[in-house]
């Protein structure tokens, strides 16, 4: 048998999602060595969320990195507006909230990925390794040392003073610690698929809500992203239903895709994203971590997710860089802390989406064929201006923002830097 690479570090992370290159770039810039694994070759995959928040543009600010990051192509979101019938409402409005930036920043999220990855490599200490996907954990006792990883090369032995999973909602790390999961359940599930976007196409609001049906376009200056929200399980019955009839049902949302839907050739060019509501009893084993979807899978309902996962990051990075930078195992009361700080938050989010998944989302999708009216809560925001900012903060800033403490360990000559891999 071949004998197995073998490489060392602080820190490894598992996945190169947000919560992953946040928390990777947050670590190399405070000087600790860390690996960050990601097992696609590039992170071009289209059903990622898109929704940059005012809150993690703050702590872009917070790292001096927002003007970088603006000049990256974005559309810049002040307002959410839905379509519940006949009428359009604006449900937030973010003029109002203390952060520097006053919008969520629509940015497709492969965009992001690279952007963080190009600032992380400006710092010695970060090594990103695509194609390498962590298979398994390695143990020592009842403690975690490290992560088997395939990569095209061949599998290697990767240890640490800390693995942190970041590896999404089907973790194979979480899997492998066997944590247990608490199941909030999720009534929906959406199917995923793009539309071009013409000149002439009117402004839209965000989500429309008519008929039993429910459609949200993402603008992504040349297509429009699009989530058709359906019910958990509903899948096979659509198809079943055949292609042109889906196409209809479109049409009859928003008759202005009439001329396009045709683009939907076969059910290929239709993605099932099945909606899990979930989170972990415990995020952690002595030197393991999870963190982001690994520790609580979110409903994509206000988009919620990445901003979530980022925060997590921010949480870790502050309470676990000490412990990091001195090297040796980290305690695992540290790791508890971090469970501690992003818990709560946890908690009231996914309760927020559970209730306008089930009150809300499933009752518009039993009304079939039948117009929708405002509800009372939507009704009030129209009446009551004031109120739209109640959503705006929970969309936009979440229950507890995270804000960084950590300085950054040693300057870099972004300029020399620019080309390093």
């Amino acid at each position: 048998m071949a004998d197995v690479e073998e490489l060392a570090t602080n820190c490894c992370i598992a996945g190169g999602g947000p919560a992953g290159m946040m928390l990777g770039y947050l670590l190399a810039r405070a000087g600790i060595e860390v690996v960050v694994l990601e097992k696609h070759a590039d992170f071009l995959r289209d059903f990622r969320g898109d929704t940059i928040h005012p809150s993690t543009l703050e702590v872009m600010a917070e790292l001096d990195l927002l003007d970088a990051f603006l000049a990256r192509p974005h559309d810049e979101l002040r307002q959410i507006e839905a379509k519940i019938g006949a009428e359009t409402l604006t449900v937030a409005e973010f003029s109002h909230l203390p952060t520097r930036c006053k919008f969520v920043a629509l940015m497709p999220q492969w965009e992001f990925l690279d952007f963080l990855a190009e600032e992380a490599r400006r710092h010695p200490s970060f090594r990103l390794m695509m194609e390498s996907e962590a298979t398994g954990l390695l143990r020592a006792g009842e403690r975690v040392i490290g992560v088997g990883v395939r990569t095209p090369r061949g599998e290697l032995k990767l240890t640490a003073d800390l693995v942190v999973a970041c590896d999404g909602r089907d973790s194979t790390l979480r899997r492998d610690a066997g944590l247990a999961i608490v199941d909030r359940g999720a009534p929906i599930d959406v199917l995923w698929f793009r539309l071009a976007k013409h000149p002439n196409d009117p402004r839209e609001a965000l989500g429309r809500f008519d008929g039993g049906r429910i459609l949200v376009m993402i603008d992504r200056g040349q297509y429009w992203q699009c989530a058709f929200v359906i019910d958990k399980g509903g899948y096979h019955a659509v198809r079943a239903k055949g292609l042109p009839a889906f196409r209809q049902e479109l049409i009859g949302l928003t008759p202005h895709l009439a001329d396009r839907v045709g683009e939907l050739a076969s059910w290929d060019d239709i993605k099932l994203l099945t909606v899990a509501v979930n989170r972990l009893r415990r995020w952690h084993l002595p030197g393991l971590l999870c963190i982001g979807d690994a520790a609580h899978a979110m409903s994509p309902i206000g988009g919620i997710g990445i901003n979530l996962a980022i925060q997590d990051a921010v949480a870790a990075a502050n309470i676990l860089a000490p412990g990091l930078q001195r090297g040796g195992a980290i305690p695992e009361a540290m790791l508890t802390r971090v469970q501690q700080r992003r818990e709560r938050p946890t908690r009231l989010t996914q309760a927020l989406q559970v209730v306008i998944q089930n009150r809300v989302l499933s009752r518009v999708l039993a009304r079939r064929g039948r117009t929708l009216a405002p509800p009372w809560p939507v009704r009030l925001l129209r009446r009551f201006p004031v109120l739209r900012r109640i959503p705006a903060r929970v969309i936009g800033m979440g229950f507890r923002p995270e804000h960084v403490h950590l300085p950054r360990r040693r300057a870099v000559d972004r300029t020399a830097a620019a080309g390093a891999s």
